[in-house]
């Protein structure tokens, strides 16, 4: 998979999303959003340094079940899922570098044991 440039309209259900296997890079936000502007090459670079992320981009806004589900409150907002389990996400990135840590820490949370209570 590659960078998305578009923002899909129509949005995948919470139950769509969860069901996804991999590594994938959901962001929210809105094409007339100026940070989800200046954030597109920074994400479209670290993208391309990992072809096998699978990016969905999708319009927020008010109403919209999938933000929600995520308690989305700024954009753009990119959630790092794997096996649809939210393993980092950042807000508003401001070039490549948060991108790029966002993914690795959601690298090095998979296969992570957590100790039982």
């Amino acid at each position: 998979m590659t960078f998305t440039a578009v923002y899909a309209v129509d949005e995948p259900s919470p139950e769509a999303i969860a069901a996804l296997p991999g590594t994938v890079l959901l962001e929210f936000g809105a094409p007339w959003c100026g940070h989800c502007l200046a954030a597109q090459p920074g994400i479209e670079a670290v993208l391309s340094e990992r072809p096998g992320i699978r990016h969905i981009k999708v319009e927020d806004g008010r109403g919209r079940t999938l933000g929600r589900a995520f308690k989305v409150k700024l954009w753009p907002t990119l959630v790092v899922l794997h096996d649809g389990v939210e393993r980092s996400r950042v807000v508003r990135p401001t070039g490549a570098a948060p991108v790029r840590l966002a993914l690795e820490q959601a690298a090095g949370s998979q296969g992570v044991s957590k100790p039982s209570p």
